[in-house]
């Protein structure tokens, strides 16, 4: 495989940003979730007040893969966290080490910012990526539970 770029994505890659996320959810049958549109990608990652990044990597300057990431924070540590959010290797790209690079660039970037801990969520039924993150030496939290209020729960809740 030639050499893969990584960049930081910009508020002109909204668009490949969007794509990527509905092959994500395509990929993982949540398709009919998909309600984000390329203004909110812009408005979330690149305004003024955005908290979430993204890269994108590319092969011959073709886009392949993508990370939508963010800071969390640790109590236990004291420390900021980084927190993937999503990775997305197009098929034809898989098993060629595109993903564990994609992992090391935020690696990286976690570790440059001082941050305690770099973790992720899987779906469990995902073994292919279940194994290709415990072959990095990632530790698989099976005792936490992901929790989410969103809708009309949110709402309701917040009006109480």
């Amino acid at each position: 495989m030639n050499q893969l770029l990584i960049e930081k994505a910009t508020i002109y890659d909204a668009a490949t940003i969007l794509e990527f996320i509905k092959k994500l959810a395509d990929y993982e049958n949540l398709s009919h979730e998909v309600i984000a549109t390329e203004e909110d990608i812009k408005t979330s990652m690149f305004s003024e007040d955005g908290n979430v990044e993204a890269i994108i990597g590319y092969l011959n300057f073709v886009p392949i893969a993508f990370a939508i990431f963010h800071h969390n924070y640790s109590t236990f540590l004291g420390k900021k966290g980084l927190y993937l959010e999503d990775l997305f290797v197009l098929p034809d790209y898989r098993n060629d080490g595109v993903g564990k690079k994609m992992l090391a660039h935020l690696a990286k970037i976690a570790v440059d910012r001082d941050c305690g801990r770099f973790e992720w969520s899987v779906l469990d039924w995902n073994e292919p990526a279940i194994k290709f993150y415990e072959n990095l030496g990632a530790e698989l939290k099976k005792e936490w539970i992901t929790t989410r209020l969103s809708g009309d729960a949110l709402i309701k809740l917040a009006k109480t």
